[in-house]
């Protein structure tokens, strides 16, 4: 599929050749590249509705999907670390809340939305996020869709001028995605839309704070940013076989 994962089309059977129907039983398995360790979830069998409007009917089970889940989250596709890319995503944002030019995130301006982080940093210093998956991403299918349900942390750090970190404070992340599934050129493709996101303060070294502003500037960041860099990479497919 590309650098983290590899896709298993083989042949569990034999081809069941009837009358009217080739019926082919594939694997449908994703692994992390290189890493062929069965994943922790039981297929179950199913069967593709008796239909003879098409000349290909091509099913994908709960299972498959599970499994790539399972392939990028073992391969770390969902730890991102964001350092100077959040630069120019803050910036756009205080754009709209205050008439300014655009400027570097620093703890100065966390501190203009979190007092406490102005109290605990005096001395402006350039900001690093972390956000890393703490569970495999739950899938279920649904027609013509399906849904991800994403646990996870963000911890923000100040970055020193000897380069070293400060953590600041982690947030709890819940999100719920769903992904509308469509097949062109012999690939299967995906577009995903945040339903609900949901933060919660999980640490602090800078004292307990409400959140409820710094939720609606994140919120703002993954529909504006993050989740059309999630569907540009959706939309270079799942090869068919």
């Amino acid at each position: 599929i590309d650098d983290l994962a590899e896709v298993d089309y083989s042949l569990n059977s034999l081809p069941a050749v009837s009358r009217p129907f080739i019926d082919l039983d594939l694997k449908g398995i994703v692994y992390p590249a290189g890493n062929y360790t069965g994943p922790p979830y039981v297929a179950a069998p199913f069967t593709i509705p008796d239909q003879s409007d098409s000349m290909l009917y091509l099913a994908f089970s709960e299972y498959f999907f599970q499994t790539y889940s399972f392939a990028y989250y073992t391969a770390g596709a969902f730890n991102i670390t964001i350092a100077e890319e959040v630069t120019y995503l803050f910036s756009r944002i205080f754009f709209f809340l205050q008439t300014c030019s655009y400027f570097n995130i620093s703890t100065e301006i966390f501190g203009s939305i979190i007092p406490e982080v102005a109290e605990y940093s005096v001395t402006p210093y350039p900001v690093m996020l972390k956000l890393m998956a703490t569970e495999i991403p739950i899938i279920s299918l649904e027609e013509d869709s399906f849904t991800v349900e994403i646990q996870g942390t963000m911890e923000v750090f100040a970055v020193l001028p000897d380069s070293t970190t400060q953590s600041l404070f982690t947030m709890n992340i819940a999100a719920n995605t769903s992904i509308a599934l469509n097949i062109f050129d012999q690939k299967l493709m995906g577009s995903l839309c945040l339903n609900r996101l949901q933060f919660s303060l999980a640490h602090s070294n800078v004292g307990f704070f409400e959140i409820s502003l710094l939720e609606n500037i994140l919120s703002y960041i993954l529909q504006t940013e993050v989740i059309p860099s999630a569907n540009a990479k959706l939309s270079k497919g799942l090869p068919l076989p």
